[in-house]
């Protein structure tokens, strides 16, 4: 039961940091960008108008959630978008839709069962 509790708040963390890092405009371009190209963070600040530790900072976010990779070249650090890690993103996103759908789906049910709902 405590094992079962400790995966369920992993998940939990890992859905924050996703969700977190998803809710920004600005990281959500780096990862459009970044899944069309690999790209340094020197060349992904030269588009946004912030300074290049703010977006270092978007960058790490984002890196935290899974939703990109980083690696050095020289002094250079280059930043790709994870696919799959957009995909499951996705994935989660349709669930949590599936759910609430179906919730809406049971209380229109009920609420046609409901012969004193009707009348009011």
């Amino acid at each position: 039961m405590v094992v079962g509790s400790v995966i369920e708040r992993q998940r939990g963390d890992a859905a924050d940091r996703l969700l977190h890092a998803l809710a920004d405009a600005t990281r959500r371009d780096i990862v459009e960008r970044t899944i069309v190209e690999e790209l340094s963070v020197s060349a992904l600040a030269r588009g946004y108008p912030m300074s290049f530790a703010a977006v270092q900072k978007h960058v790490a976010v984002l890196d935290r959630a899974g939703l990109v990779t980083k690696r050095r070249r020289g002094r250079e650090q280059l930043v790709r978008g994870n696919v799959d890690a957009v995909r499951d993103a996705g994935a989660a996103l349709d669930r949590l839709v599936a759910v609430w759908t179906a919730r809406m789906d049971r209380i229109g049910e009920l609420l046609a069962d409901d012969p004193e709902g009707a009348s009011t």
